[in-house]
């Protein structure tokens, strides 16, 4: 039987960072009360829910079987901008991560699972055929509204954006120092050329 980090609805679920450009930690973070649980993971990772959160929500507002209102963009008494919950506890890393909409409490659905751990041909199996050997040892879920959502998808992409600038010749991160441009012939490039 996993571990099951379950919040319907969190007070507060967000991506965020810890560290500097170029040497960023990546978190998914829910809290509730005095519980918080935080997830590490990749900045294409964030990137990726963030974008499949947005669309999901652009077919979902579509959807002439959807009650309540789908929002367009974040709701502004939404935003976020607050750092991360301290102190940051590493629940997991993050391996594969499922996205979904439940029409009956209409919010978004996130579930992520450690690396390694991922649930392989599960939507193929009966329950029955599989074995404790399958499941996970911990899920982190997260039902959000699609208000909270889209608050989530704009924090995400300034999250994704604050770090270091790409360089113009060959899209590769520009350190502070700079970098050495394979476009350029192994010429260095800096931050501000």
């Amino acid at each position: 039987m996993p571990i099951v980090h379950a919040f319907d609805p969190p007070e507060r679920f967000v991506a965020g960072t810890v560290g500097e450009p170029g040497a960023r930690t990546f978190f998914l973070q829910a809290r509730e009360g005095a519980r918080v649980v935080s997830v590490a993971l990749e900045k294409q990772q964030v990137a990726a829910l963030a974008e499949r959160i947005d669309e999901l929500l652009d077919e979902v507002m579509t959807a002439t079987s959807t009650a309540s209102v789908v929002p367009a963009v974040a709701p502004v008494a939404l935003t976020d901008d607050a750092p991360l919950e301290l102190p940051i506890a590493e629940q997991f890393r993050a391996g594969t991560m499922t996205l979904s909409w439940d029409p009956q409490a209409e919010r978004v659905v996130i579930e992520v699972f450690p690396v390694g751990e991922e649930l392989v041909g599960l939507s193929d199996a009966d329950e029955s055929e599989i074995d404790d050997e399958d499941e996970p040892t911990e899920i982190f879920v997260v039902r959000i509204n699609a208000g909270l959502a889209r608050a989530f998808v704009q924090r995400a992409e300034r999250v994704v954006g604050a770090g270091r600038p790409d360089c113009p010749f060959c899209g590769h991160p520009i350190d502070a120092d700079g970098h050495l441009c394979v476009r350029a012939n192994g010429f260095k490039r800096r931050p501000e050329q």
